[in-house]
């Protein structure tokens, strides 16, 4: 059974009755490539094809791969900052894929997204206060008194004095800054939160005091995550369950444990042989992969990770795989299994 039907059945038709808050199935989000004088269409980006994966509440799905393989992407997709080409996105029992206007704007409040960088995703000019307090403004029917204590508590909440409520993003440093965003991410109570490489621009002990908020903030109110990064040591500490992505296809899902215990496709094997890893009793023999990452607008027939996979066969070139539970629990797209 693949991964996507395993979802369905488990859903039972919703996706309430199977405790996951999202499902994300079979997606693709295809890029047109335009030229010519009349700018036709003459070729697409496939920056994620034909993804699946479920995320129940309360939990936290790691998604890792290299720069380019969509895990970005698919984030965007989630919070339908882009239309999927196909496929479809259930969140909390609800089709979103196809919603607009009004009811997609009233959904959309369950669902928030922290960005990478701070410093680009708060207005310069408005004051801290103001911008927590904007989602509320535009979303709810709060007064300016409970709108002023919601944003004293967000503040208080992620670790910032209450003066800092009266002050601009350029007067706090960059973990201060993601503290902002995060505490504008909660004003709406959400239910899940898209983090997109929402540590890797801070520094090492800055990252840990970012991370252990985010523990400490899921726990408080309910929240499920979205972790998306390339750091393999971060997405271990925060994630329940992770996923890898190569050139927009996903090729192991699994717990953290079975996957980092014991990886059993050939780029997820590369992947942690190269992440340093103070703790680990047995090394790893280091995985060298060949070559580079091929274009997604013209990716390898069958396995997108065979022009560099040390053990492809000749299946892997003409075939696609599926992704197939291998072992309980540990979804893996690779002809050796």
């Amino acid at each position: 059974m693949t991964l996507a039907e395993q979802t369905v059945t488990d859903a039972g038709g919703t996706v309430g009755g199977s405790g996951n808050l999202l499902e994300v199935r079979n997606v693709k989000m295809y890029f047109p490539i335009t030229g010519g004088i009349l700018q036709r269409r003459i070729g697409e980006v496939k920056a994620v094809d034909n993804v699946s994966f479920s995320i129940k509440k309360g939990d936290t799905l790691g998604l890792v791969g290299e720069s380019g393989c969509g895990k970005s992407t698919t984030g965007r997709v989630i919070m339908r900052l882009y239309e999927p080409t196909e496929g479809s996105i259930v969140f909390d029992g609800h089709d979103i894929t196809n919603i607009k206007g009004d009811q997609l704007r009233r959904l959309r409040q369950n669902f928030q997204m922290v960005f990478q960088d701070p410093f680009s995703s708060l207005n310069p000019r408005m004051t801290v206060g103001a911008i927590v307090a904007e989602p509320m403004i535009v979303n709810t029917r709060m007064t300016q008194k409970e709108v002023g204590e919601r944003v004293a508590y967000l503040l208080r909440v992620v670790g910032l004095p209450q003066e800092a409520a009266f002050k601009h993003p350029h007067e706090f440093s960059g973990g201060q800054r993601q503290r902002i965003a995060i505490a504008r991410a909660l004003g709406l109570n959400p239910k899940l939160m898209v983090l997109d490489e929402a540590v890797s621009a801070l520094d090492v002990s800055i990252q840990a005091q970012i991370i252990n908020l985010l523990d400490d903030l899921r726990r408080q109110f309910g929240l499920s995550y979205l972790f998306i990064s390339h750091n393999l040591s971060v997405v271990k500490h925060v994630s329940n369950k992770v996923g890898v992505m190569y050139l927009g296809r996903m090729v192991e899902i699994a717990p953290k444990s079975k996957l980092y215990g014991a990886p059993l496709h050939p780029y997820t094997q590369s992947l942690l042989s190269a992440a340093p890893e103070a703790s680990r009793k047995v090394k790893r023999e280091r995985i060298v992969l060949a070559g580079e990452v091929p274009n997604p607008s013209n990716p390898p027939s069958g396995c997108a990770f065979h022009t560099r996979c040390p053990k492809a066969m000749n299946i892997c070139r003409e075939a696609r795989p599926e992704l197939l539970e291998i072992v309980p629990e540990q979804f893996v797209a690779c002809h050796l299994y």
